[in-house]
Parts: structure tokens; C-alpha cells; sequence
């Protein structure tokens, strides 16, 4: 018996009122794991085999942004968000050309206000390097769709008004001017996110943002992931994939924000 039906066996059944749960994974770094005392890399032969696994079993890796839509309407079975944050230079080289081997798409969040820079926030990591333009222009042209991570990857909940508005809206409008695209999605750094972080976000005008366990504030503006790292084999993938789910509590909750003014009421 496979270990994950095994494993769902031995879970209570969920109420009928529960909707089909969303996986997003949150990667960091693919790279090599020698030195990583916040477990924020991932080798790319343990992520290849990660991937194998997704395929495998008929799952295919989205962006954050193709995941709400197709759950808006629908068809989201079998679809998981892929999502990296950082913006760490090796995603170039390291992840893009898995994920273009599968078809699988990724939410890349990166820091405009960091570009070509390095993880200082980092203090008892390696120095690792940062997306240039020129990597965020190549990533966006694969197909992959580009977030915000703030300016400079500081916690918004402790950042006062002038600094919040700017990690939030001054960093999407960098990062629109440069791919000339529309930026729809925020993650916050260090997965802190309070009322008014997320009134922020709302207001530069965001469709949804991303955190890790957001408790009260899960919803389109607070998406929970789940960490996936160097650790993560075949029967761990599975575990996480069946007890971490995001369950939905209302269809309104994951819908992302229409295209227009933003909202800036509560969250």
C-alpha cells in the first residue's frame, strides 16, 4: 500500500463543508547544502527527484497566480504552487531548467532593492547571490511570474509607515517598470504579517500575498506554504502533502483581489 494511503487512513475524514485543499511549497535556494544553518537550501538533485515525485503522480507546478485563478474556476485538481523566495541568483541556472523540463511554471519573489546583492539579512549563513535584472528579465521571459519580497527582505511588522509603504508599493512599482508586466503577488519576509502589513499590501494594490502559518489571517492576502527542504524525500513530500494542506473556511477567502483600485479596507 503506498505510504500515502496508508497515511490518510489514518486521518479523520474531513466535514463535507471542506473544500479541496491548495498546497503551495516554499523553496529558497537550489544549490549546494554544505553550509545551511536556516535550512533554506535545497540541491538540485534532491530537487530534481522532488519534482519527479510531483510529475509522477500527475501533479504539475504552477506560479501562486495560475494556482488562485484555476481554483477560482474550478480546476485546480492536481495542480501545486511552486513558489521561491529571495531571489537567489541560482534559481537561474539550478531550478529553471528542471521546472522547464517537467512544464512546470514557479512564482519567483524577489528584492528590487537588492539587486546583484547578497543575503546580508543572513548573519550566520554563507553569502549568497542575488537576482540581477537581467536574471529577473530572463526568468519572467521562461514564463515563470515575479513577486515582490519587499525592497530589502526587513520585518514589516516592526517597519514604521514610511518604510512599509515603500518594501510594499515603491517595490512593485520597480519591479513593474522593469518587466513591464503586471506584479500581482507579495510575500512577506520572514513569513511576519499582521493587520496592517496586509492593509499595505492591499493598498499598493497586490491581488494576493503569500506567508507560512498565518493562522487568523489565512486568506488571499495571507497564503500558507510549506517549507520544503534538502530533507524532503519521497514519503516526507507525501506527509506534508496530506497533514499541511490549506484548508479553505468561505470560496471568497482564496479569490484574489480584482484588477482595478485597490481595496484598503480591513483585511
Amino acid at each position: 500500500m503506498p505510504a500515502a494511503t496508508a497515511l490518510r487512513r489514518l486521518l479523520p475524514k474531513p466535514p463535507l463543508w471542506v473544500k479541496p485543499p491548495l498546497w503551495v511549497a516554499m523553496y529558497h535556494s537550489i544549490t549546494d547544502t554544505a553550509d545551511d544553518p536556516y535550512r533554506v537550501t535545497v540541491s538540485p538533485v534532491r530537487f530534481a527527484r522532488q519534482l519527479h515525485w510531483m510529475a509522477d503522480r500527475g501533479l504539475r507546478g504552477v506560479s501562486v497566480r495560475e494556482l488562485l485563478a484555476a481554483t477560482a474556476e474550478g480546476r485546480a485538481r492536481g495542480l501545486v504552487g511552486l513558489t521561491f523566495d529571495d531571489g537567489y541568483a541560482d534559481f537561474v541556472d539550478s531550478a529553471l531548467p528542471l521546472l522547464r523540463r517537467h512544464g512546470f511554471t514557479a512564482t519567483v519573489y524577489v528584492l528590487p532593492g537588492r539587486l546583484g546583492g547578497e543575503n546580508g539579512w543572513d548573519t550566520a549563513g554563507p553569502r549568497k547571490s542575488l537576482l540581477t535584472e537581467d536574471g529577473i528579465l530572463r526568468i519572467a521571459g521562461a514564463g515563470m511570474e515575479i513577486g515582490s519580497h519587499g525592497l530589502t527582505h526587513v520585518p514589516l511588522t516592526e517597519a514604521d509607515d514610511a518604510a512599509l509603504a515603500a518594501e510594499t508599493g515603491r517595490s512593485r512599482e520597480l519591479l513593474e517598470e522593469m518587466t513591464g508586466g503586471p506584479v500581482d503577488g507579495f510575500c512577506y519576509p520572514y513569513g511576519q504579517v499582521d493587520a496592517r502589513v496586509i492593509r499595505a499590501v492591499r493598498k499598493a494594490g497586490y491581488r494576493y500575498a503569500c506567508a507560512i502559518d498565518p493562522g487568523p489571517y489565512t486568506g488571499a492576502y495571507a497564503l500558507p506554504r510549506v517549507h520544503i527542504g534538502e530533507d524532503d524525500t519521497p514519503w516526507r513530500l507525501a506527509a506534508k502533502r496530506v497533514l499541511h494542506p490549506l484548508r479553505r473556511r468561505h470560496p471568497a477567502d482564496l479569490t484574489p483581489a480584482p484588477y482595478g483600485p485597490a481595496v484598503v479596507g480591513a483585511p
